[in-house]
């Protein structure tokens, strides 16, 4: 006989909301332009967000790559973003985490060979968090987990020409 509440855990993801996640910068699995990368001036890029749920209080961020030699790379971790269906380039509202390059900025895409996966990943959540400036992935990730109402990402690619 299975426990209920560790079916329910088990599929407490696909109960969010999906969220439409998209830059006028680049497409869905196309490439990054190198303005915001390492290689250019390296302010975080535009992205449009559609279909956030009414009660959501605010918005949170995290831009990672799966594809980085030591792991999963954390380039940019943002929470309490103010409710908005337009981040804007090189502007963000919320509180900035640190990332894998011991920063509280977006530091944008710079792998060291080959083509990398970009994940601009947007939740909703239905609380603020009262988290400190040296949050990491994880305690945002564990923080904002009984918070999420809705969930997006958009993906990029990036190469360097070194």
């Amino acid at each position: 006989m299975s426990n209920p509440s560790l079916v329910k855990e088990a599929t407490r993801a696909v109960d969010f909301f999906p969220l439409k996640v998209s830059s006028p910068s680049f497409l869905n699995d196309g490439f990054i332009p190198a303005k915001f990368t390492c290689d250019g001036i390296n302010v975080n890029p535009p992205l449009n967000i559609e279909h956030i749920p009414e009660d959501a209080k605010c918005l949170a961020m995290i831009v990672d790559d799966p594809d980085a030699p030591a792991g999963n790379w954390v380039h940019w971790l943002v929470w309490n973003i103010p409710v908005t269906h337009h981040i804007k380039e090189n502007e963000i509202h919320g509180i900035e985490g640190f990332n894998d390059f011991h920063q509280h900025h977006y530091a944008g895409p710079c792998p060291p060979e080959g083509t990398h996966h970009y994940f601009f990943k947007i939740y909703a959540l239905n609380a603020l968090l009262n988290l400190p400036l040296n949050t990491r992935k994880l305690q945002l990730e564990k923080a904002m987990s009984e918070h999420i109402i809705a969930f997006g990402e958009l993906v990029g690619l990036y190469t360097r020409n070194t």
